[in-house]
Formats: structure tokens, sequence, C-alpha cells
């Protein structure tokens, strides 16, 4: 198969069935997709029992390929993630890892409560991410992983796990669906207790495929983008937003990868939609969607768009609220086009918002702000 067939294989018959298992969870699955063509690592943060650890589950079931998930605690120890040092190897004087089962030889790894690691394993996690290689002592070998999925239900805040978050390039919000929605959730939820007990249907696709999807990124053309995406990049920069070079270069890879997800070998405005989910902080999420869909606005949607380009959701309106208030609060602290340009982005969701009532209270405490910065 051609890197197309390849990405639109994966599109049609896996990541779709699995939209129709995981209600609600259409946008993780969708960037689960683009992290997997793009080969770059996926955060989900939110609380226990979203279905994270099932959805990289059943993504791995669906495909030929081998898995490793693992709860971390802060006592989780090296070999419990790389595999003990084999014995008969240690007798005859070399450090060598036996790997069998292990993080090492696995093409998918989920692991949850990332950010409980320790000192013990951090350095070793560190380069998993970001190289795709194992260092033990002396023994240095080449990671399989297509894809490396972590989730956490907080944020980090000492230095050594934020290190850790930034070789998260994506980052999306896992939480529970609406009430409306939770009887499909109950329906699907009890078929999927069904099907997990078989074999999943063979669709044809290997870890091999996969790589090959990958090895076509580079031939992807993003000239068409180039100035659009280096506009927004400054943009987000003087927004408060830390989008370091490395991250620059390396979200090219998924925004490649969008492009080959809907059967393009060139990229377009809309394949910038994976740079909503870039956000450091939650108060963010909300700001960078807007910046984001601002950019995205410039060109009128056609076929061949990614669909998550085109998806909206409401904003929250409590989240508005607390960023527009935060907003006011350090308005002297931030320099005039800074204040402007989140400002803006914050009005831009607000005809958004469905309850009109709540929509007019926060189109007035934006109105109160433009005025502020008119003085």
């Amino acid at each position: 198969m051609t890197p197309l067939e390849i990405a639109q294989h994966l599109s049609d018959q896996i990541l779709r069935p699995m939209k129709s298992v995981f209600v609600g969870k259409e946008e993780i699955i969708d960037l689960m997709g683009i992290a997997l063509a793009g080969g770059e690592n996926l955060f989900l943060h939110g609380p226990p029992g979203t279905a994270k650890s099932a959805l990289v589950q059943e993504l791995a079931r669906r495909l030929d390929a081998r898995s490793f998930d693992y709860l971390l605690t802060r006592f989780t120890e090296p070999g419990e993630l790389f595999g003990p040092f084999d014995i008969r190897r240690l007798r005859e004087g070399d450090l060598v890892t036996n790997t069998e089962g292990m993080l090492p030889e696995a093409d998918f790894i989920f692991l949850d409560e990332l950010l409980n690691a320790n000192s013990a394993i951090l350095n070793s996690l560190l380069l998993v991410l970001n190289e795709r290689v194992f260092r033990r002592g002396r023994e240095t070998r080449r990671l399989p992983a297509l894809l490396v999925v972590s989730a956490s239900n907080h944020l980090p805040e000492e230095e050594a796990l934020k290190a850790l978050f930034d070789r998260f390039l994506l980052r999306v919000h896992c939480g529970y669906v609406p009430e409306a929605e939770l009887s499909a959730v109950l329906e699907a939820g009890w078929a999927l207790e069904k099907s997990s007990r078989q074999s999943p249907p063979s669709v044809g696709l290997t870890a091999e495929h996969i790589r090959s999807l990958q090895a076509a990124l580079p031939e992807v053309d993003l000239s068409p983008i180039r100035s659009s995406y280096l506009d927004l990049i400054a943009r987000l920069r003087a927004a408060g937003m830390e989008v370091s070079d490395r991250r620059a270069v390396k979200l090219q890879r998924v925004i490649a990868a969008s492009a080959l997800m809907c059967g393009r070998q060139s990229a377009r405005l809309s394949d910038l939609w994976v740079l909503r989910f870039i956000w450091d902080r939650e108060e963010q999420r909300e700001m960078l969607a807007a910046m984001v869909q601002e950019t995205l606005n410039k060109e009128a949607p056609e076929s061949g768009d990614h669909p998550q380009a085109h998806s909206s959701a409401a904003p929250d309106p409590e989240s508005l609220a607390r960023d527009l208030d935060a907003l006011d609060a350090g308005w002297a602290d931030l320099a005039p086009g800074v204040a402007k340009d989140r400002l803006s982005a914050l009005a831009m969701r607000i005809p958004w918002v469905r309850q009109a009532e709540t929509r007019e209270a926060l189109q007035e405490k934006a109105e109160a702000l433009w005025r502020k910065a008119g003085e």
C-alpha cells in the first residue's frame, strides 16, 4: 500500500469504528490517529474513569502491533518498565536487560499517571520520549515505538516533571461525556465488554505499515502554509504561549500527518487545527483554540479538510469568565499589545456561548476591558 492508502485505511478501518465504540471521544481518537501517523507523543489530561487506557489498548488491539501499558507510582523502578537484568548474562559479568514483553519491545506504549515518575527512571523516560532510545549502563538500543501516550489527572508543577511533560507535543483534555450522551456511553461500553473477549477483525494494517506512513511525512509539501504557520507561531508567542523552536519544528510533522490523513501530499491552512492542542496549562485552552480558529477562518472550508478543523464545540463559559477576570487582574503587568491579543482571542469565543444570559454577561466583561484598553 502507498502511504496515502495506509492513511485512508487507518482512518476508515480503525479510527472510524473506534468512534462508534467510544462515544464522545471523537476528538481524542482523531488526535491519536494524527500522533500515530506523525510519530509524536500524546498526553491525555483528565480524571480517572474516562477511558484513557481503553482508547490506547483498543487502537493497539485493532492493529497488528505489540503494546505495553503500565501505571506509574512514586516507587516504580526501572526494571518494571524496561525489564530485569538477564541473570545468566549477569553471571558472566554483562549487564544486559531482558526486555521481552516490556516497554523496549512495544510498538504502542501507554504510561498511566506518568507524572508520578521518580528520578530513578526520569532520564530513561526522557530518552524514550524524545529520541526513541533505551539506554541502561553501557547498553543502548533504538526502540520500535510508533506511539507513546501518557495520562494524568493533574499537570506538572516540579521542574523535572515539566521537562517530561514538554516531550508530549500534543495535549488533549479527556473528560466525562455530557449527560445527554450517557445513555449511548452505557450501551457502547456494554458492547465493548463483549467485543473485548473476541479477537478483533483483521484490517490488514501492521506496525510496518505505520512506519511506512511515518517515513512519508517529509514528502508532504508544507510551503503553502509556511507563511501562515510562522505568523501563528509569532502570535502565540506574543500572547504568552511558550512555543520553543524545537516544538515549532516538530509540529510540522503533525501538520503533515493531518494532510496525509486527509489524502493529500500538500498541506493547507486547515491542517493547522492541530495547534489547538499544544497548551501547557488548562487556562490556555480557550485562548489557544480561538487564536487557531481565527487563522483557519481566513479560508473557507473545502472538501478534503480534516473534520476536526471545523469542529464547533461550544466554549466553556466558566472558563471564559475566569480568563477574563484573570486578564483584568493582571492587565497592568502586560504589554499593551499582549493584553489586547489575549482579549481579542477571548472575545472571539463569547458569541459561541449557548446560554443567552451568560453570553451577554461575558460580553459586558469583554467590553469593559476594551474600554480599559482604550484609556
